[in-house]
Order: structure tokens, then C-alpha cells, then sequence
């Protein structure tokens, strides 16, 4: 079986402790390299994952012939730059969200994209492909919950580091910028549309300049999704979705742990008592390494990938306006 051989640009946490390892036990893809800024760094992570090869440069690892595509788990402010230039250099593209900083920078991107059609790029949404998500939209769409009508979610952790990345303002930091724009995505995936309106409420920090405490409203025609996401509050996460004989709520809708099963509460009025709330449990599963083969799958069957930067774009214009709605007071267009 083929399989997609993977470059990874940096030696970001997140790669290291999360998606290196998925990638590596996925099906269809492998991981043959990996660079830093220096030699060393790239050695030593080279060498606790057991990753054949080390480059001592992002452009180093470009240049191999034998990587077919990239990760990237850079900053926020060098997504962009760093996704054409693996574009540029003949490589598939999976970047970590945000997509880039602005609409600006993703419709950069939409046109690199656009030079290099033979090439796959993915925003790395991993949640959408975990199976909870995939039976919650389920769900929803067959009308197991009645009429969609309000979503309700919740992400937050306690950082307060300043040497962060998501504590420095100048390169993306901040609360919306970092888990936010789940949020937003999943509004959007639920109602399978885009928000006609929104409104948002901030409270920045007084010394980082960064949204420490965000919560917004947007409007889909009718339809609201309502939520809270902070990098200074307990941790907690939480999505509820509420039709008008149902409800799902997600108890750990984002950072599913890949070592014990996961599991969603479906409520039901409109049958008999003993049906009416009902816990669906999935098996033990990695969502990084489904959405590694989710990614794989479009590159070796030449389909479209199913996070499509037109879809990074729609979810970076709605944080935007939600910002632009918190600094202004009033509510926004979407």
C-alpha cells in the first residue's frame, strides 16, 4: 500500500506530543523527516520519534525529493508564508488553524492554491473527523433532535505565561485565534451554513494586549450559536446542540483523548421514558491520525479535501468580524 511520506516544519509541541505520533500510526501515511532552526533540535527530535531524517532548515526539508507532504504546527503568523512555500516546493499542505491571521493572508493562500492545482492544502481541524462529530452531524441532519435551532459550546484552559506564543498579540495570539475559532467552525458545521450576523464581547489582557476572555453570538437567519472561550478561566470544555425534541451534548469535543473512549449524551422528548437519554460511546481512537488518512485519502484519490481553505477563509471572516463587533460594541455583518 502507499503510503504519503510527511515532512514536519518544526518541532512545535504539538507536533512532537500529539500529531507526529497519530501520523506515524495512521494507515496511510508516514513520517521521514523532520527540521528546525538548528541541527540539533532537529536531531534530537528526529531521534525520539525514530524519524529517519533531521534537516537543520524549513527549506532543507522542501528540497527533498523523496517528502511528498508537509505539516505545519508553526506559529500562527508563519502559517501562511510557510504553506506556499511548501506549495511552491511541490509538497501537499496540512497546516494547523488558524489558516493565517487574517482573511487577508488565507486569501493569499486561496491563490497559491490556485497556481498549484495538481496539490492538496488542508486546514487541520482535526475534531470534524473524530467519530463523535461525525455521528453528532449525523444526528442532527436525520432530525434525530427535531428542528436545529441553538448551539451552545465552551473552551477554555489557564495560561498566563508570557513567553507563549499564545500570550504575544504581534503573532496571533490570543483566545480566538487559538481555540475560538473552534467555536466557529462548529457553528458552521452543525448549521451547515454560514452566520448572517454576529456580535462579540472581549476582555483583553492589561499587559499581553491579547482577547484573554471572548464570548460571542452569531446569528444563521433565525438560528443562534452561542459561546465562551478563554485562555485565563479553568479548564473546561463543552458543546450542547438543541432542536426542539432533542439534544447532543459533547462531553470532550475537542481535545479527544486518544486513550480511552469518548462519548456524547443524546436526549430525546418525543419517545417512550426509558429512551429519552441515552449515551453513545465510541471506540478508542486518535482524531490526528483519522484526519493524517483523511488527508492521505484525498492526495492518492485526487478528491477534495474535506476542510477546504474556502472553508478556512469563511471561518477566518466571521472571527474577524466578531473582533471588529467586541472593539465596535455593536453587532456586524457576516
Amino acid at each position: 500500500m502507499k503510503k504519503i511520506r510527511f515532512g514536519i516544519l518544526s518541532t512545535a509541541k504539538i507536533g512532537r506530543t500529539k500529531v507526529v505520533p497519530a501520523i506515524q500510526h495512521s494507515e496511510l501515511c508516514r513520517v521521514d523527516a523532520i527540521s528546525s532552526r538548528t541541527m540539533e533540535s532537529a536531531r534530537a527530535a528526529a531521534d525520539a520519534l525514530s524519524i529517519p531524517k533531521a534537516y537543520d532548515s524549513y527549506e532543507a526539508l522542501l528540497a527533498d525529493p523523496d517528502i511528498d507532504a508537509v505539516y505545519i504546527p508553526l506559529p500562527n503568523h508563519l502559517h501562511v508564508a510557510w504553506a506556499i512555500k511548501g506549495l511552491e516546493a511541490g509538497k501537499h499542505v496540512l497546516c494547523e488553524k488558524p489558516i493565517g491571521l487574517n482573511t487577508s493572508e488565507a486569501n493569499e493562500l486561496i491563490n497559491a492554491e490556485g497556481r498549484h492545482p495538481d496539490l492538496k492544502i488542508m486546514e487541520a481541524f482535526m475534531y470534524r473527523h473524530h467519530p463523535q462529530w461525525v455521528e453528532a452531524k449525523r444526528l442532527v441532519d436525520v432530525g434525530e433532535i427535531g428542528e436545529l435551532k441553538t448551539i451552545q459550546s465552551f473552551f477554555s484552559y489557564y495560561n498566563a505565561d508570557p513567553d507563549n506564543i499564545r500570550n504575544k498579540a504581534d503573532i496571533g495570539g490570543g483566545a480566538m485565534m487559538d481555540i475560538g475559532c473552534y467555536n466557529i467552525s462548529l457553528s458552521r458545521f452543525i448549521f451547515d451554513a454560514e452566520p448572517s450576523r454576529g456580535i462579540g464581547f472581549m476582555e483583553r489582557d492589561p499587559e499581553f494586549g491579547t482577547d484573554r476572555l471572548f464570548s460571542g453570538m452569531l446569528d444563521f437567519k433565525g438560528r443562534v450559536s452561542s459561546f465562551t472561550c478563554s485562555t485565563q478561566l479553568a479548564d473546561y470544555q463543552r458543546v450542547n446542540i438543541f432542536g426542539t425534541t432533542g439534544r447532543i451534548e459533547i462531553l470532550i469535543p475537542f481535545n479527544a483523548p486518544p486513550d480511552r473512549p469518548c462519548a456524547l449524551i443524546l436526549q430525546r422528548d418525543n419517545v417512550p421514558e426509558d429512551e429519552q437519554l441515552r449515551t453513545i460511546t465510541f471506540d478508542i481512537c486518535d482524531q490526528y491520525s483519522i484526519q493524517a488518512d483523511v488527508f492521505a485519502r484525498a492526495i492518492l484519490d485526487d478528491t477534495r479535501v474535506p476542510v477546504t481553505l474556502n472553508d478556512a477563509y469563511a471561518n477566518m471572516q466571521t472571527l474577524e468580524r466578531l473582533m471588529k463587533s467586541a472593539e465596535d460594541g455593536t453587532w456586524v455583518r457576516c
